[in-house]
This record gives structure tokens, C-alpha cells and sequence, in this order.
């Protein structure tokens, strides 16, 4: 009962957050100088016709009200630039295609090496193998994505000639999906390392390993499992971040997914567009955030949800 009302609660939570993040992103957006039509060659007539048409002449709260009531009927609107006539809906249908296609693959990379690399870390501390992997999972979260975009773009597409910089190509998903899962596979690693070391002289790990038991099903086994908690945390946002596509890497190896059209509809003033893809991140967010909530459950039976 307790945890019914924990999720309801939760549930209507995330529709406020996801309303204030609506209003905000609205306002500021129209606080941006000029209009969607500024770039196209148009004369100031066309574009007063263009603008009247949209009806971005009027106050911006008669807009922002308009834009309500059409998002209440699952309306977001067509876009005025990057696709012409096309509804967001289906640009944003198509693009997340793309970019959860590569986000899955970088999302399993992450988590697989960065619980395997922090665990082995945890274990052999102090050693060679913790010291490798702790300077290999520094350098992952230090280097910006462009850097390793622009490394791997020169080393392996360019000078050893082994991989494809076009992403239409076949083999054009390795390099942005390595992109992808760097940060978040280090960050990982350490996080993984940091909880590892965390539970492991409790009393309960103490009298597995007077059982006989190895370090290794110590570690894998019995510590993983209750330091995981931190790492589901980090989980929710990473998912949803990963999956609707890095803009670094979408924008550098020219990938059709939502985070290149995010960036374009910023740079064009695409309000529409600007708009269907906030609500569509934000949503996503907050919605993994709270699948995040109730693993808590099930990984740590004992976390009550209140």
C-alpha cells in the first residue's frame, strides 16, 4: 500500500516538473533574438507573412496557451525549418530510431565494462590492474567527446583507414557508439570501485570469506550486489541521456539521430522542433528516474518507499 502511494505520488511529481520544465523552456526560447525564418532568403514582407501564418506575431502568452492546448491533444506542432511540413512527432519517431540504436549498444558497453572494470578494481586495490584501469577511467571522464570524436575519426578512420567515418556506411555505428560509452563506462568503473570498497569489510562479507569462500564470488557476488545502489542512480539520467543520442557524436559523424536535430533546431530557431524535443528528453528523464526508484526495491529489499 505504502508503495502505491509512493509511485503515485511520484507519478504526479513528475507531471508538475515536467509542466514547470514546458513553461521554462517556452519562455526562454522566445527571449532568443529573431525568428525561424531569419536564415531564409525571404523578404521582410514573406517573412511578416510567414510569421503571421505561425502565429508568432501574437503575445507570447497567447502562444505559450495555444501551444498547450494542442500538446493537451498530442499536437507539438510542424517544423518551421530543418523539415518543412513535417509534424515533430514524427521527426522525433524517426531521429530516436537512429539514436537508440546506437544508445543501446553504448548503454550495454558502459555498464558491462564499467561493473566488471570497477569490481576488478575494488578487488585488486592498491595493485597494477587498480592502477590501470583508475588512470584508463580518469582519461575517459576527463577528455571532452569532440576530443575522442576527432581522435578516433584521424587514428581509425583516416590514417589506418579501419573504420568508416560515414555513419551510412557499414561499420559507420562503432566509432560514435565508442564515443558514446566512454564517459559513462568510466564514470562507472569508479563509481563501481568506490561502492565496492565501500561494503567491503562488512560483517557480512567477513563471514562469507571465513566460509571459504574466494575474493572473486565475495566481490561479484555478495558486495556487488548491495553497492549497486549508487549505480542505479546514476543509471536513470545515463539512460535517458544515451539513449535519445550525444549530440557530440551525432553532430561529429554526422549521425540523422535526435541529438543532431536538437542541436540544428537551436542553431535555426526551430521553435516547434526546440520544444517536441525538450519535452521528449525531459520526459524520458523523469520516467527512468522512477524505474530507477522502484529497482531500489528490488535490488535492497529492505528500502522502504514512502
Amino acid at each position: 500500500m505504502q508503495s502505491s502511494r509512493y509511485i503515485i505520488k511520484r507519478i504526479i511529481l513528475a507531471a508538475v516538473s515536467l509542466f514547470a520544465i514546458i513553461t521554462l523552456t517556452f519562455f526562454l526560447m522566445n527571449l532568443m533574438p529573431g525568428d525561424p525564418f531569419m536564415s531564409e532568403k525571404a523578404t521582410e514582407e514573406n517573412r511578416a507573412i510567414l510569421i503571421a501564418k505561425y502565429g508568432l506575431d501574437k503575445p507570447v502568452y497567447v502562444q505559450y496557451g495555444k501551444y498547450l492546448a494542442n500538446l493537451a491533444k498530442g499536437d507539438m506542432g510542424t517544423s518551421y525549418v530543418l523539415q518543412k511540413g513535417r509534424t515533430v512527432t514524427e521527426i522525433i519517431s524517426e531521429s530516436f530510431k537512429v539514436s537508440m540504436s546506437l544508445g543501446l549498444r553504448a548503454l550495454l558497453i558502459a555498464v558491462v565494462i564499467g561493473i566488471v572494470f570497477g569490481c576488478v578494481s575494488g578487488l585488486c586495490k592498491d595493485k597494477l590492474p587498480d592502477g590501470i584501469i583508475r588512470v584508463l577511467s580518469s582519461m575517459g571522464i576527463s577528455m571532452p567527446g569532440y576530443v575522442i570524436a576527432a581522435g578516433l575519426m584521424i587514428i581509425l578512420g583516416v590514417r589506418l583507414g579501419i573504420l568508416p567515418i560515414n555513419y551510412n556506411r557499414p561499420g559507420g555505428w562503432i566509432m560514435p557508439t565508442i564515443v558514446l560509452a566512454t564517459y559513462p563506462a568510466s564514470y562507472l568503473t569508479r563509481l563501481t570501485r568506490a561502492s565496492i570498497l565501500e561494503v567491503m569489510n562488512q560483517d557480512y562479507l567477513l563471514t562469507e570469506r571465513a566460509k571459504g569462500m574466494s575474493e572473486f564470488v565475495v566481490v561479484f557476488v555478495h558486495a556487488l550486489k548491495n553497492s549497486l545502489i549508487p549505480v542505479i542512480t546514476y543509471l536513470g539520467p545515463l539512460t535517458a541521456s544515451i539513449l535519445t543520442g550525444g549530440f557530440v557524436a551525432e553532430s561529429v559523424f554526422n549521425v540523422p539521430g535526435l541529438g543532431r536535430y536538437f542541436v540544428s533546431s537551436i542553431s535555426s530557431r526551430d521553435y516547434t522542433m526546440i520544444m517536441g524535443v525538450t519535452i521528449f528528453y525531459s520526459a524520458l528523464i523523469v520516467m527512468m528516474n522512477l524505474v530507477c526508484d522502484i529497482l531500489y526495491k528490488i535490488v535492497d529489499p529492505r528500502i522502504t518507499l514512502e
